[in-house]
C-alpha cells in the first residue's frame, strides 16, 4: 500500500491563499435590501359600494378584479381599439423609453464583465540600429572607433492577464445596481406607455364629445334660422314687430358662433392624437361621429392590489433597491483590492525561432492596494449613498400615498358626474318642455318673442352642459384606469437574469 506524499509548504501556502480569496469572497459588506411594506386602506372611501342608494355609475364585479391586458377595450369601441394598436407601435415617446431600457441592460452586462479576468494580446516586431560613435575608446588622448554599427531585431508575441476577485462583493453589488436600475427603466417604459395609452383615449374621446356638441349646436343654429325666416316673414306682413326679428337673429347668430368655435378644441385634440400615433397631423383626420355614453363598469380592485399594479410604484422601489446597493460598492472601498496578474508569450529575434520553447518568456505576481488616507472621500460617499437611499424611500412613500389619491380623486370624479348627469338630463327634460310651453304662449299672443328666446337659450345651454359633464365622466374613468395602473401588475416586471440577458436582433436593430 502506497503513503501518500505529505503536501509541501509550497502547496499548503497555495491552499491558504485558495481558501482565504473563497472566504473573502463571501463577504458582503453592504446593507441587506429589505422591500418595504406599506400600509393600504382596506377599501376605498370614493368608491360606489361605500354610498347607500347610489343609482348611478357602478364598479365591476367581483371587488378584487383587475383589468388586463389592452384595458382600452373596457369600452367596446372598434376605432378606439384600432387607434390604440397603432400607438403601441409607431409611438415615438414609447420607442425613445424603449431605447433607453435598453441602454440600461447594456450597463448590467458591462457591470457583469467585471466579474471576469482582462486578457490582452499584442504581438509586436521592433528592428533597432545602434550608432557607432557610442561604441568610442580614449587611447594616450586619442579617440577610436571599437566597433562598428549593429542592427538588432525583435519579434514579441505576449499574453498579459489581469484579475481583480471580488472579495468585497463591489462588483457584485454594482451588477445588482445595475439590474435594479435597468428593471426601474423597464417600469418607466410601462408608465410612459400606460400615460401616452390613456393620453389616446381622452383625446378621443373628447373629439367624440365635441362631435356631439357639433350636433346640438348645428340642430340649433338650424332651428334658430326657421325661426328666424319665419319671424322675418311675420314682420314684412305686420304680424309683429321689429324687435322680434332682431331677437331671433341674435339668437341665431349666437348659436352659429359658437358652433364655428368648436372647430379649434375639435382640430387640436385630432392633432395631438395624430402626433401619438407616430404621424403627421397634416395627414390624419378622424371621421365625425357623435358620440356620448356613460363608461362602462370598472374593476377597481382593493387598495392593497394597487401597489403591484402601479408601475410608477415598482420604479419607486426600484430605485430604493439601486440606492441600497450602491452603499455596498461604496463601503467596499474601505478594504483592500487584490489584483492576480500574470503575462507570458514568445520572444524571438527571428521568426523562425519565435515558436521554439527556448523563447518562453513570463512573469506571474499578485498585488494588494488599500488606501491609506483619502481626505475623507470614502466615509463622504457612503454618506451621499445613504442620503440617496432615505430621499429614495421617501420618494417612494410619496408614490404611493399619490396613487391612492389619484384613485379615490377619480372614483370621486367619475361618481359625482354620474349623479350630476342625472339632475341635468332632467334639466334639459325641463328645459325642453319650457321651451315647448313658451312656444305656444308665443303662437296665441300671451309672451312676446323674447320670452322665447330665453327658453331657446335655456335649453341650449342645458344641452351644451350635459354634453361636457359625459365628456368629463367618460375622460374621468381613463384617468381612473390609468390611476389604477390601466392592464399591468408588477409580475410583469423582468427578472434580473432577464435584464442580463443578451439582448435579440430585433432589439437592438437600429430604428430609422
Amino acid at each position: 500500500m502506497n503513503r501518500l506524499n505529505p503536501p509541501t509548504g509550497r502547496k499548503l501556502a497555495s491552499r491558504a491563499m485558495l481558501l482565504c480569496v473563497a472566504l473573502l469572497a463571501a463577504c458582503n459588506v453592504g446593507p441587506r435590501y429589505n422591500p418595504p411594506r406599506p400600509t393600504a386602506p382596506a377599501v376605498y372611501k370614493e368608491s360606489p359600494d361605500q354610498f347607500k342608494e347610489m343609482d348611478g355609475w357602478k364598479v365591476a364585479e367581483p371587488k378584487d378584479a383587475a383589468l388586463r391586458g389592452d384595458w382600452w377595450e373596457i369600452y367596446s369601441d372598434a376605432e378606439l381599439n384600432d387607434l390604440e394598436r397603432q400607438l403601441n407601435i409607431d409611438n415615438e415617446t414609447i420607442k425613445q423609453s424603449f431605447s433607453n431600457f435598453m441602454e440600461a441592460r447594456s450597463l448590467v452586462r458591462e457591470a457583469r464583465s467585471q466579474y471576469f479576468p482582462t486578457v490582452a494580446l499584442g504581438p509586436s516586431f521592433s528592428r533597432s540600429r545602434t550608432s557607432p560613435n557610442t561604441g568610442l575608446q580614449v587611447v594616450n588622448g586619442t579617440s577610436t572607433k571599437s566597433s562598428s554599427a549593429s542592427t538588432f531585431q525583435s519579434y514579441t508575441l505576449p499574453v498579459d492577464v489581469s484579475w481583480m476577485p471580488d472579495l468585497w462583493d463591489k462588483v457584485r453589488n454594482t451588477v445588482r445596481a445595475s439590474q435594479y436600475q435597468a428593471q426601474l427603466s423597464a417600469a418607466d417604459l410601462e408608465n410612459v406607455r400606460l400615460s401616452e395609452q390613456a393620453s389616446l383615449a381622452q383625446f378621443y374621446f373628447e373629439i367624440r364629445g365635441q362631435d356631439e356638441l357639433q350636433r346640438i349646436l348645428d340642430d340649433t343654429v338650424k332651428a334658430d334660422r326657421q325661426a328666424y325666416d319665419l319671424e322675418q316673414n311675420r314682420y314684412e306682413n305686420g304680424i309683429d314687430d321689429q324687435i322680434s326679428v332682431v331677437a331671433a337673429k341674435t339668437t341665431l347668430e349666437s348659436a352659429e358662433s359658437s358652433a364655428t368655435n368648436l372647430g379649434i378644441a375639435r382640430a387640436q385634440f385630432e392633432h395631438a392624437i395624430a402626433v401619438l400615433i407616430g404621424k403627421p397631423a397634416s395627414s390624419f383626420s378622424l371621421p365625425v361621429r357623435p358620440m356620448v355614453a356613460a363608461p362602462p363598469p370598472i374593476p377597481i380592485g382593493l387598495p392593497s392590489q394597487l401597489l403591484e399594479r402601479r408601475p410608477d410604484v415598482a420604479a419607486a422601489e426600484r430605485s430604493m433597491a439601486a440606492a441600497n446597493a450602491q452603499i455596498g460598492v461604496a463601503k467596499a472601498a474601505f478594504y483592500p483590492s487584490l489584483n492576480l496578474s500574470a503575462s507570458g508569450g514568445l520572444e524571438s529575434s527571428t521568426v523562425k525561432h519565435l515558436f521554439d520553447i527556448a523563447s518562453r518568456i513570463w512573469s506571474v505576481g499578485p498585488s494588494i492596494s488599500e488606501s491609506v488616507y483619502d481626505g475623507g472621500l470614502r466615509r463622504a460617499t457612503v454618506n451621499q449613498y445613504i442620503a440617496t437611499y432615505n430621499a429614495n424611500a421617501a420618494a417612494y412613500r410619496q408614490s404611493v400615498l399619490t396613487a391612492i389619491q389619484q384613485v379615490e380623486d377619480s372614483l370621486a370624479a367619475v361618481r359625482i358626474l354620474s349623479k350630476q348627469i342625472q339632475h341635468q338630463q332632467q334639466a334639459v327634460d325641463s328645459a325642453r318642455t319650457f321651451l315647448t310651453l313658451e312656444q305656444n304662449r308665443y303662437d296665441t299672443g300671451i309672451d312676446p318673442y323674447i320670452d322665447v328666446t330665453t327658453a331657446q337659450t335655456t335649453l341650449l345651454n342645458d344641452q351644451q352642459l350635459l354634453a361636457n359633464l359625459q365628456i368629463q365622466q367618460m375622460t374621468a374613468s381613463v384617468q381612473l384606469i390609468e390611476a389604477l395602473g390601466g392592464g399591468w401588475d408588477r409580475s410583469q416586471l423582468p427578472t434580473p437574469a432577464q435584464v442580463t440577458a443578451r439582448p435579440t436582433a430585433a432589439e437592438t436593430t437600429m430604428q430609422h
